[in-house]
């Protein structure tokens, strides 16, 4: 008998745990109150962007102009960051790394001071919109999209739809569901997870240049979820794996500014 009791004991548990971790799936994916603790302070040239989206919410960015004193125009860098990044962080984090190309960055829907609410569909369906804009207000010299971690999916959706000078994916996932499965292969992913973000599929409809940095000791983004993004790209210009990097401290690293800087120096010569 307190064999059967703990046995049931354990599937009460499990069952509890799940449904946790099904009603806060949106917040772990898309955790909002960290990235606007992010916010930097930006330089007196930096711009407010703001765009209305069909449904009526409100989208803004930041727009750094490229520096002066540089010779022939160059495209610019339009960022999707990481679930918990924040946009001006993000655009100011271009602007250091890229001082001679224009840096734009969007606060993702329903991250402050953008409205809504978070969502991978939302997140992609904005995402070609945002193009849009920048391609038809800010950029006269194309755009090249840089999507970081979960900013590979919005960045993959514009190389899909759209036709940008080129695509720089840092440590992507092939799908949030494949990636999912892989941290909770206790969990039963397919038929609770709400939000889809299938990278892979959407750059398997691209035929613009495409460069992907990973990270060796990436514990986030594992080799096994960045290989089938690699080898989706129809028109793979640039790859490299950085090596004793993780997730979190890559963007400190000297090894990933000169691999992205290597790699939109290779799409500029497409």
């Amino acid at each position: 008998m307190w064999l059967v009791k703990l046995l049931i004991g354990l599937a009460l548990a499990y069952s509890v745990v799940v449904a946790l971790i099904f009603l806060a799936q949106t917040w772990l994916i898309f955790p909002t109150s960290l990235a606007g603790q992010g916010a930097p302070a930006l330089p007196p040239e930096a711009e407010r962007l703001e765009l209305a989206t069909p449904d009526g919410e409100r989208l803004v960015g930041t727009r750094i102009p490229a520096s002066q004193g540089h010779d022939a125009p160059r495209p610019a860098l339009l960022g999707f960051g990481g679930n918990a990044w924040n946009a001006d962080a993000l655009a100011l984090y271009l602007h250091h790394l890229f001082p001679e190309h224009d840096a734009i960055a969007f606060h993702y829907r329903g991250y402050s001071p953008s409205t809504g609410r978070p969502s991978a569909a939302a997140i992609l369906d904005d995402a070609p919109r945002i193009y849009d804009y920048a391609a038809d207000e800010l950029a006269q010299s194309g755009i090249v999209v840089v999507g970081l971690s979960i900013g590979a999916g919005p960045a993959a959706r514009i190389a899909a739809d759209r036709s940008p000078r080129g695509t720089i994916l840092v440590t992507p996932f092939d799908s949030l569901k494949a990636l999912a499965q892989y941290h909770y292969p206790w969990v039963p992913v397919g038929p609770f997870l709400r939000h889809r973000m299938p990278v892979a599929d959407l750059l398997g409809r691209a035929d613009g240049p495409v460069a992907i940095i990973s990270a060796e000791n990436d514990a986030i983004v594992p080799a096994a979820r960045t290989g089938p993004v690699a080898e989706a790209a129809r028109n793979l210009v640039f790859q490299v794996t950085l090596a004793g990097i993780g997730h979190n401290d890559l963007y400190d690293s000297s090894a990933f500014h000169e691999a992205i800087r290597h790699a939109l120096r290779t799409i500029e010569t497409q």
